[in-house]
């Protein structure tokens, strides 16, 4: 096992703002790991140093001489006009065949893969960019929120992907169920410092959990300790004949020190309006058409929610999740049928983006008293406030100088000073640390009125969905099975894939455990007979297998080397190895067309 990356006695302040603190952290070549921390911890500002976007103010960040980093990009990487298959042949440089070979991992084919890459949607333009992550063969990820935004198929995708990659991974998540899924090692930044966790986030969280647990029973148990030895000294001490007793007693007190534990972070306690239960449909869709004048998203609608129901809205991006529940809210208007709310219903919406369109002049407090119900008194809202971190002097901090967590939770708190029962809530726990997610889960369980609400959390869904609806191909069905059996289903759907894949590529002649789909066109040589092309082809496809094999073991070789000779002749014979084995693979695939003519 060789160390990729090595943080030592790491420092790192923004004014008064400590972010790392003499923190120290190994990252193996064979381990992924999730790296866990509250909003503001530092984890994307530690990700930046580790990518050389930042330095540090203190310490030093080591890195194996053949760390070859690969990024999930948030930005647009494409071309005007581009396809993703045309993409992944400039940012890789690899050959069409390997590159169509790729996509089909991710499921990119058709017109997913030869059309313009600027009309797929924010998930299928995250798959293209985690082929292309692939194609450039590196051997440690950095993913930084990897499932915001992604609809639930690609984040399954993306979870296939990550447990069939055999290199190194770092990924930032406030997902569990991701995390769980994919990781298994957690590294938590909490004040300053990191610890790396053998094991999955769960596991860590009761580890952590009763850490604390054990330190305050041995704290409580050393303070009843000292008092006892108090009063014996301050009884005796005074007396000639106890005297010596007393001056004993008093080197066992200064023996006896408690366990510093650091003061407890503020901790997201989130209290859901409180209404009064109802009965009987909450909403009906009759007859339903959804979407936009140009375009239709879906038809024939035919939904009905319940009061008291937590309703779960999925399906894959771009099919109209946020359609359909901007016009249940009468956001946009439906093209046919209509949407009918029962009698009484107040609804309270929380948007997917609605944290970017806050008025930035008002200051956290201001706006919480403009969002209460007439009459709540500024200790209600502060009690909110509070709740959702907003603590002492926070409470006077301009909007505009908020992070997208603090917006987030700002919104969520104007929502619950307000008396809805209807609480409409698209992807409401995108920018929440692990712990306020879990305090706004508990929130909608206690809740008494009805939830409607879209998520890419999988553990958040699991817990509050009662029910499963889902937009998909032009319709919107209430989903009968409950979210397990809906997950079951999308699992076989995606296996039932790899494994037509697989067969696909097995019946592809072999070539070093690759196969050419998607060959580009070769040259066509003067026509032979057939026995001398397979001849040859298999002689190339011996070559290519020793190539192969030694540019494994010289890999193996560079990644456990720690002479800078030695690393430099390794990483020379690795270019050349490369260079030899993508000749080889050309050869074979001019091979293979001119066999197709010869037959």
């Amino acid at each position: 096992m060789a160390v990729l990356m090595q943080i030592r006695q790491a420092c790192k302040s923004y004014g008064e703002q400590v972010l790392l603190d003499n923190a120290e952290a190994t990252l193996s070549d064979d381990v992924k790991v999730g790296f866990v921390g509250r909003n503001g911890a530092g984890k994307s500002t530690l990700l930046r140093v580790l990518l050389g976007e930042e330095e540090l103010d203190n310490g030093e960040v080591m890195r194996h001489p053949n760390l070859q980093i690969g990024y999930l990009r948030q930005h647009d990487p494409f071309l005007p006009g581009e396809s993703a298959h045309d993409f992944l042949i400039r940012d890789s440089g690899q050959p069409e065949w390997k590159c169509g070979e790729v996509a089909g991992q991710f499921e990119l084919k058709g017109d997913y893969l030869e059309g313009p890459v600027s009309r797929l949607s924010g998930g299928w333009q995250t798959r293209v960019k985690l082929a292309a992550l692939l194609l450039h063969e590196p051997n440690l990820l950095l993913l930084d929120e990897p499932t915001n935004f992604l609809d639930l198929r690609t984040q399954i995708l993306l979870e296939h992907f990550l447990r069939n990659f055999k290199q190194a991974c770092l990924i930032v998540s406030h997902d569990r169920a991701f995390l769980n899924a994919t990781c298994e090692h957690t590294l938590d930044l909490s004040r300053g410092k990191l610890t790396m966790y053998p094991g999955k986030i769960d596991a860590f969280l009761n580890y952590q959990k009763e850490q604390n647990e054990h330190l305050v029973r041995s704290n409580a148990a050393i303070q009843a300790k000292r008092r006892d030895l108090e009063v014996f000294i301050a009884k005796n001490k005074a007396r000639a004949s106890t005297a010596t007793q007393a001056r004993s007693k008093s080197k066992q007190l200064e023996r006896l020190e408690l366990t510093e534990i650091a003061a407890d972070e503020a901790t997201a306690f989130i209290r859901a309006p409180q209404v009064e239960p109802r009965q009987g449909p909450a909403v009906r869709c009759k007859d339903l058409s959804i979407g936009y004048p140009e375009r239709q998203v879906a038809k024939d609608i035919g939904v009905e929610i319940d009061h008291g129901s937590r309703a779960a809205i999925v399906g894959d991006n771009g099919q109209g999740k946020t359609t359909f529940l901007r016009t249940v809210v009468d956001s946009i208007k439906p093209l046919a049928g209509e949407v009918k709310w029962g009698h009484g219903c107040q609804v309270g919406v929380y948007a997917q983006h609605v944290y970017t369109s806050l008025p930035e002049k008002y200051t956290v407090l201001e706006y919480l008293n403009d969002n209460a119900t007439f009459g709540t008194t500024t200790q209600a809202v502060l009690n909110v406030a509070g709740a959702m971190l907003f603590r002492g002097d926070a409470v006077h901090k301009k909007i505009t100088v908020l992070s997208g967590g603090e917006r987030a939770r700002l919104c969520l708190a104007g929502l619950l000073l307000s008396q809805y029962n209807i609480l409409v809530l698209d992807e409401p726990g995108n920018h929440l640390d692990v712990d306020t997610v879990e305090a706004l889960a508990q929130a909608l369980i206690d809740y008494k009125g009805t939830v409607i609400f879209t998520t890419h959390d999988r553990h958040f869904m699991k817990r509050v969905a009662t029910c499963v609806i889902e937009v998909r191909d032009g319709h919107v069905t209430n989903y009968g099975g409950g979210y397990d059996a809906y997950l079951y289903a999308i699992n076989k759907e995606i296996e039932d894939g790899e494994r037509e894949l697989a067969t696909t590529l097995s019946k592809a002649p072999p070539q070093s455990n690759k196969s050419p789909a998607n060959k580009p066109a070769a040259p066509r040589a003067p026509r032979r007979d057939d026995r001398a092309i397979r001849k040859e082809l298999a002689t190339i496809e011996k070559t290519i297998a020793r190539l192969d094999d030694q540019k494994k073991k010289a890999s193996s070789q560079l990644l456990e080397c720690h002479d800078a000779a030695e690393s430099l002749r390794l990483h020379n014979e690795v270019t050349t190895l490369t260079t030899q084995l993508d000749e080889s693979e050309t050869r074979w695939c001019e091979l293979q067309a001119e066999l197709e003519d010869a037959e």
